[in-house]
């Protein structure tokens, strides 16, 4: 089993990207948010990979930069009705240390923000995963103790996703290039500004 590659980003798509490593280029599926926090092509990268075989698919790769992303993603498929695509989204909107802070406030709302996770399936990770490890340290702990989250406005990245999708633009690549431009622009930037960024991105 293959549990960390270290190699050179050779492609970036929108569910995955491609590790040349030595001469051997391996397929790795990933979250929005790890891919739009990987090196540019060329770069090098370090994944932390936990490996799935399947009878029809075979073998497949799913990569984190972090280990602790890694651990909450197999902590995550234990659970009934948690396949590998809903534990990804799951922490590409909630990081281990902020889905232990929802999960300790009883936050369904925060976990059903996740692309394909319905309140049942919410409700379902929040109970299983209560009491359970899902990161240590005092950033988990902080989470841990901030009272439930109230409903606020969609985030500009949010936003700025949203018009994008409005335009024809798949999920996935427009989580991808909104991310991306946020972290180009900064966290103060406004919708109008990540959307222009990220449709330059997308070549548009």
């Amino acid at each position: 089993m293959i549990g960390r590659l270290r190699g050179a980003v050779a492609e970036i798509g929108e569910e995955d990207a491609l590790i040349d490593v030595m001469g051997v280029g391996y397929v790795v599926r990933c979250g929005v948010r790890t891919l739009s926090r990987l090196p540019e092509i060329g770069g090098e990268a370090l994944l932390h990979v936990e490996s799935h075989w399947g009878e029809q698919t075979g073998m497949t790769l799913y990569g984190f930069l972090a280990r602790e992303d890694r651990q909450a993603f197999v902590l995550l498929r234990t659970i009934q009705g948690v396949g590998p695509k809903a534990a990804l989204a799951v922490l590409d909107v909630l990081p281990p240390a902020e889905l232990a802070g929802a999960v300790a406030r009883d936050d369904k709302a925060a976990v059903a923000r996740a692309n394909g996770v319905g309140p049942k399936l919410a409700l379902r990770i929040v109970t299983e995963l209560k009491g359970k490890p899902i990161t240590d340290g005092p950033v988990a702990a902080f989470h841990a103790s901030l009272p439930a989250a109230q409903p606020v406005k969609p985030s500009a990245s949010g936003e700025a996703v949203a018009a994008l999708m409005g335009l024809g633009v798949a999920e996935p690549a427009a989580r991808r290039v909104v991310e991306a431009a946020a972290i180009r622009l900064g966290e103060n930037a406004e919708p109008p500004a990540l959307i222009k960024a990220a449709l330059q991105e997308l070549g548009r």
